[in-house]
């Protein structure tokens, strides 16, 4: 068993006892992204030496360990580090090296995380397949030949390929939770507002919420422990308490009400991921949980109306790169205008070009009323569905993502078919509730992400009904042949 495959509190307690030294921990990381990265593509930016000076001086420490004391993690290279080159895999940051730590970046390294690496991504967390990236394309650690997903495809395939312990990423419309599915680990997109955005890169401010990747729902559960937290700095940051998730996850569900929307079973969604995601319901019988076929009558609206609020959002969150204050700056421009022309064309890349323009043009007089208030229009509507279904029922059960990973290039030339690759995540994002993807089984031999989403924060019953499916359950523990 390599040491990835155990649970986070079995490492804990053989760190405790002197049984592993965190340098084993950091060296068998390191060890094995060498030997696979260059197959899989997950990191931009290495801290070896960091990482094996943090080690030497956590095996040292004498004081209280915390549970993600000495885990190797990586993080996605869109959450700032002090000193650590983050890109957002753009070529617009390519040389940008941050001067203070993201919040969540903090927390961590008060928690004695170490950080082995910046993990790759859509190129400013734009885009479904990882193929956006300006360095390199990420490829699944299931099959190379296809998509971890996206945008935090490095996150979810590190984590899956066994090179760190946990991950962290992001997700705005589907992110984190899609590519844990098609990468076949766990992916939990928090309740808006619960984990600082301080220091992550801001793609849709309203929509934008960092999380854990990590290979069963229990390490999930600790990593959003440690993470989780108001932060004065975050003026979107909830004040509120922070329950012990570890304390949730029980196993029982029996009576726990299961509301199953009938709009993500419907045309697009592969036959074999409704199988599974079926299948699931029945584990979840066998516990004594109920569940009730409901409809969620806005969803088909909610793609339009995502798009065109984070690409507004994007549009305006974009514009401070202009290449006077940081990042790459195109040499020898005629004058102002041309500079920040030239610095733009070159710096950022077509998915990143589209999503300004469209964004730039729904904001625009005279267009505003039609599209970007009609949007958030929708996205009330949309949060309506949900509430009215939370006052009968305490999670929602869908699929993650409507196919399994597809193969590189596949979509590549097709936007829209791309964007409709987030159907079932995108929902929840307009929401701003919990939602977590699990491993529920493969279909042709690549995994099937079946999603839960819970109450606005409501993570305890969202973790606990995950917990338990997995416990009853073999699929967390697959893991792709590299």
């Amino acid at each position: 068993m390599s040491l990835f495959d155990m649970r986070l509190s079995d490492i804990h307690n053989r760190l405790h006892h002197k049984d592993l030294s965190v340098s084993e921990l950091v060296d068998a990381s390191l060890k094995q992204i060498g030997e696979t990265d260059g197959k899989i593509g997950a990191f931009l930016t290495m801290d070896e030496a960091g990482a094996k000076k943090q080690a030497g001086e956590l095996d040292a420490w004498t004081g209280e360990r915390g549970l993600l004391f000495g885990l190797p993690a990586g993080i996605k290279d869109n959450i700032v580090t002090e000193g650590l080159r983050t890109t957002c895999a753009s070529q617009f940051l390519a040389n940008y090296n941050p001067i203070y730590d993201a919040g969540v970046v903090t927390k961590l390294k008060s928690a004695q995380s170490v950080t082995v690496g910046k993990l790759n991504m859509d190129e400013f967390a734009m885009g479904g397949s990882n193929e956006n990236s300006s360095f390199h394309p990420v490829r699944n650690p299931w099959d190379t030949s296809r998509v971890p997903g996206g945008s935090s495809g490095g996150s979810a395939a590190s984590v899956a390929a066994g090179q760190v312990y946990f991950s962290l990423g992001s997700d705005t419309g589907g992110s984190i939770r899609q590519p844990a599915a098609y990468c076949g680990v766990v992916g939990l997109k928090p309740t808006y507002g619960l984990v600082s955005r301080y220091g992550l890169v801001a793609f849709a401010s309203s929509l934008d919420q960092i999380g854990p990747i990590t290979k069963n729902v229990e390490d999930a559960a600790y990593v959003l422990q440690a993470i989780a937290g108001h932060d004065e700095r975050d003026s979107t940051s909830a004040n509120v308490d922070i329950p012990d998730y570890a304390s949730s996850l029980t196993g029982d569900v029996k009576g726990l009400r299961i509301a199953v929307p009938k709009e993500y079973f419907g045309e697009g969604v592969d036959t074999q991921v409704k199988e599974r995601v079926l299948e699931a319901l029945k584990v979840y019988e066998s516990m004594g949980a109920v569940w009730e076929e409901v409809s969620l009558p806005h969803t088909e609206y909610a793609v339009a109306a995502y798009y065109l609020l984070a690409s507004s959002e994007a549009s305006s969150n974009l514009a401070r790169f202009d290449g006077v204050r940081y990042g790459v700056r195109s040499e020898n421009p005629a004058n102002l205008l041309d500079l920040y022309r030239r610095s733009r064309s070159d710096g950022f890349g077509a998915e990143v070009k589209r999503r300004i323009m469209l964004g730039t043009y729904a904001l625009s007089s005279g267009y505003y009323d039609a599209y970007y208030k009609k949007a958030q229009q929708v996205r009330t509507l949309v949060k309506r569905d949900f509430d009215q279904v939370f006052e009968r029922f305490d999670i929602i059960l869908a699929p993650t993502a409507p196919t399994t990973a597809f193969k590189l290039g596949e979509q590549a030339d097709d936007p829209l078919t791309m964007y409709m690759n987030d159907i079932c995540t995108i929902p929840a994002s307009l929401a701003g509730i919990p939602a977590i993807s699990i491993p529920c089984g493969l279909a042709e031999g690549l995994p099937v992400g079946l999603q839960i989403m819970g109450k606005p924060f409501d993570e305890a019953t969202v973790l606990r009904a995950a917990h338990a499916y997995e416990g009853n359950t073999e699929h967390h523990k697959l893991r792709p042949a590299l």
